[in-house]
């Protein structure tokens, strides 16, 4: 399809145009409008052409409902910006469902620059932490370096083993009206490349049709490209496959899900500080039952917090002795830990000079005027222009972003003035740049807002290679200038239209580049202790919340039956049942205690509550917020489809808030079908591995000790024969066991007396999946990828215990001897599960996670 004409362009294109004559709210009051990258000289861009047709196509309600759906596939993907697990400090990541578009000639033009400034940013490392010939020949001011806490004194003598010397690279964008000019490099710990596979997937559903027809460049091979630069930053004297670890703050990161998808996207596990110890001089990875060495750090904390031994004394979120281990040369620290030096903004009033020095070469890709305050003629420049002028402090690590002099007071700038004359070495101060726009999808239509693209480089050998596109920030409201996440931005997918002679990012993992010897036993990584913690209770929470729903689902039948039926067996019935939850659940309010019979007499509301308030603790909606939280902790060691069958959890739950009368059953049904699905995921999708071996203990765990305290709580209680049956058929449904104890008393087989029936089933028939003895049977197995003789011989003793039960003996009577027995059982069962805990969860020390704004130079 050629370009055509605005005027003869869909309506959304043709309103969207209209929008660009207006002023851009954004930039400084005067300041003309700078590019868009949809439409330009009144045409739509021929590389645009593909969306323009979309757009025609999907009209407003169309373009509206793609909108909704990029947020619900967000949601079941669990892509979010802020600390996991916590509602207060995790908001959904924001997605467009319109791709910024770059034709293959743009990319590769773009792509030049790109390597020009990664080959330059490594010269710049290399020289500032070797010859120093910036320094001594005052091309570059040693104020500059030494005043941006990223130089890490400290850290000197460590010699990074590669052909280059920052493997990773990350470089802010900007269109403007010139060109491509570069905002900002990020080469600390490069954040974001999870993301854009993220955006990538996402946009391939929720955009389908124009996906498939798009000739795209693909995103998958540059990760394998990151995959060999990851093995050959190993050290010398490495022969087998490198262990490589990726050192993450833990969940309380901005970016934990990105963390997350890299861990995934390349198969090395996240470790945590509490993970790893140095011994002997070299960093061990500590998994269950042994250390494990490792090579190379993929490191996500920033520097300065990544060792409390020789840098931030405070921090709980690196390794003591890591700076250490990596002078020796034992393991390399991807990337090196004085890389954040080169995000100073100082160096860029410098950097045509520099790149003049060491490569010889003018800059393809320019950088805004830009002026140190340090020095003296610059800093009255500033100062005489501070109204029109972004001011930002050297370091970001002060706790402090950008000033927009244009959006200050008199007295702003005043105080501003000040702080920069008192100390001057420390501030520079930036020409704005006319940033370009894009169309953002939005309730009133298509509105253009500024854009800016994160591109993502990776050294292999002597060549940096590029995550084609990468990923686009646009700004969330008209008139933002920055376009931060601290700002609400939104994203975008990045498509780079594919061209025949483009050669393909795939690497063949098989040889990489730099040969090694593989071992005779290859072993996949152990799991951690963290790690192994959070599975188990994964599974616990995800049982315990299928638990709760069965209960809620039967003793809501029994409400509507019963309730109404004062004096009758069936409403004796519905009263134990729901006196059991409250002993079984510990939920509180319940049906037990002060007020009890108040809430009796009118149960429904409460099992309301108890369905979908996450506030009371053993309730369904609490297990269900705490099982998303566990599961987002390990992320990176679950099937991909996890996170869209806990998103339908919580949709359930939210949908069921929304309702004036929340339908109990409706609602307890949806979530034992999301349940089920997803333990239908730990059955069929995980390798019989130690993964899997926690999560099942851990659901094997708790149904084990639901099914005991059910039991006691109803069934091992004497009541008159008639209200005793009509127990006895709700817990065995509770149970989903009703069928198989219908079919044997047919038949006649196993007890006849239905307490006897029941008993044998939920506590001693081996063959059904939901009985005790079923339950320690599965444990057993999954134990043995951990194994431990006192944890066997206490199973084993346990195991025999049921098997050995006289069930005729225990219901005659007043059956107090079953009530004590099935005590001592749930007595047992909570000191095993604890044994196991002390035994393979145990960490080297208290530790604490928690979350360093960006800004701030802590977690990336």
């Amino acid at each position: 399809m050629t370009a055509e004409t605005v005027e003869d362009a869909s309506p959304l294109a043709g309103a969207y145009a209209e929008r660009l004559v207006a002023p851009n709210p954004a930039l400084p009051l005067g300041t003309p409008r700078g590019l868009d990258e949809f439409v330009a000289h009144g045409q739509v861009r021929p590389s645009a052409a593909l969306l323009e047709e979309a757009l025609t196509r999907f009209g407003t309600i169309g373009l509206q409902a793609r909108r909704r759906t990029v947020e619900r596939l967000l949601a079941d993907d669990g892509v979010t910006y802020g600390a996991a697990g916590d509602p207060a400090g995790t908001r959904a990541w924001q997605l467009d469902p319109l791709p910024l578009v770059l034709d293959a000639d743009e990319w590769a033009s773009l792509e030049r620059g790109l390597h020009q400034r990664a080959r330059l940013l490594d010269a710049v490392f290399r020289d500032l932490i070797g010859e120093r010939r910036l320094l001594t020949s005052r091309i570059l001011p040693a104020e500059v370096v030494a005043a941006h806490p990223g130089f890490l004194p400290t850290a000197h003598g460590i010699n990074p083993p590669q052909s280059r010397a920052i493997p990773m690279t990350a470089t802010d964008l900007a269109r403007s009206p010139e060109g491509w000019t570069v905002v900002s490099d990020r080469t600390q710990a490069p954040s974001g490349a999870g993301y854009a596979m993220a955006n990538r997937r996402i946009i391939a559903r929720a955009m389908e049709g124009i996906h498939r027809r798009a000739n795209l460049r693909r995103l998958r091979g540059w990760f394998d490209l990151v995959q060999v630069s990851l093995m050959d930053a190993a050290p010398e004297g490495v022969k087998d496959v490198p262990r490589v670890v990726l050192l993450t703050p833990g969940p309380g990161s901005e970016t934990a899900f990105d963390q997350g998808m890299l861990s995934t996207l390349l198969g090395h596990p996240l470790a945590q500080s509490d993970d790893l110890v140095i011994r002997g001089g070299r960093l061990w990875l500590r998994t269950m039952g042994r250390l494990e060495a490792v090579d190379v750090v993929l490191r996500r904390v920033d520097a300065n917090w990544c060792d409390s031994l020789d840098l931030l004394s405070s921090s709980r979120l690196g390794v003591p002795g890591l700076v250490a281990a990596a002078r020796r040369g034992t393991v390399a620290v991807v990337n090196p830990l004085r890389a954040a030096v080169l995000e100073n903004p100082g160096l860029l009033p410098f950097q045509d000079a520099i790149a003049r020095e060491l490569l010889g070469e003018e800059l393809l890709l320019p950088v805004p005027a830009t002026w140190w305050c340090g020095d003296p003629v610059a800093r009255r420049h500033v100062l005489a222009n501070l109204g029109r002028l972004i001011i930002k402090p050297l370091a970001r690590s002060r706790g402090e972003g950008h000033v927009l002099g244009w959006q200050q007071s008199t007295d702003q700038l005043a105080v501003l003035a000040d702080r920069i004359t008192a100390d001057p070495w420390g501030w520079v101060a930036q020409e704005p740049v006319t940033t370009s726009t894009a169309p953002l999808v939005t309730t009133h239509g298509l509105q253009p807002r500024n854009v800016v693209l994160r591109t993502f480089g990776v050294a292999v050998g002597e060549t940096y290679h590029f995550l084609p596109g990468g990923l686009a920030r646009i700004a969330s409201a008209p008139d933002a200038f920055s376009v931060t996440n601290a700002s609400g931005a939104g994203s975008k997918d990045v498509w780079v239209l594919d061209s025949d002679d483009a050669a393909p990012a795939r690497v063949d993992l098989a040889a990489l580049a730099r040969a090694r010897a593989i071992p005779a036993e290859p072993r996949l990584p152990g799991l951690t202790p963290r790690t192994a913690s959070n599975l188990f209770w994964l599974g616990r929470y995800a049982e315990r919340a299928e638990v709760a729903a069965r209960l809620l689902m039967v003793a809501d039948n029994l409400v509507e039956d019963h309730h109404n039926r004062t004096g009758t067996p069936g409403h004796a019935a519905m009263r134990a049942l729901l006196e059991a939850i409250s002993a079984v659940t510990s939920a509180s309010p319940g049906f037990t205690g002060p007020d009890a019979e108040e809430r009796l007499a009118e149960p429904l509301p409460v099992l309301e509550q108890l369905l979908v308030d996450a506030r009371i603790t053993g309730g369904v909606a609490h297990a269900v917020a705490r099982a998303t939280a566990t599961a987002l902790q390990v992320r990176e060691v679950l099937s991909l489809s996890t996170p869209s069958v806990l998103s339908r959890l919580q949709r359930v739950l939210a949908e069921a808030r929304e309702e004036e009368s929340i339908p109990v059953q409706l609602t307890s049904e949806g979530i034992l079908d999301s349940l089920l699905a997803l333990a239908g995921l730990t059955a069929e999708s995980l390798v019989r591995d130690a993964t899997w071996a926690f999560l099942d203990a851990g659901r094997r765990m708790e149904r084990a000790q639901s099914t005991v305290r059910i039991v006691r709580n109803t069934i091992a209680l004497t009541r008159s024969p008639v209200v005793e049956g009509q127990v006895v058929e709700a817990v065995l449904r509770v149970g989903d066991s009703l069928i198989t104890h219908r079919r044997r008393q047919a038949a006649g087989v196993g007890p006849a007396q239905p307490v006897g029936s029941a008993l044998d089933i939920l506590l001693l028939d081996s063959s059904n999946p939901r009985s005790l003895a079923f339950q320690l049977d599965r444990i057993a197995e999954a134990l043995t990828h951990a194994p431990d003789q006192r944890l066997a011989d206490r199973l084993h003793a346990l195991r025999r215990r049921v098997r050995d039960l006289n069930l005729t003996t225990l219901i005659a009577g007043e059956r107090l001897d079953l009530v004590d027995e099935l005590i001592a059982l749930e007595a047992e069962l909570r000191s095993f599960s604890d044994a196991l805990e002390d035994t393979h969860f145990s960490t080297q020390a208290p530790q604490s996670s928690f979350a360093v704004a960006e800004l701030d130079g802590g977690v990336r």
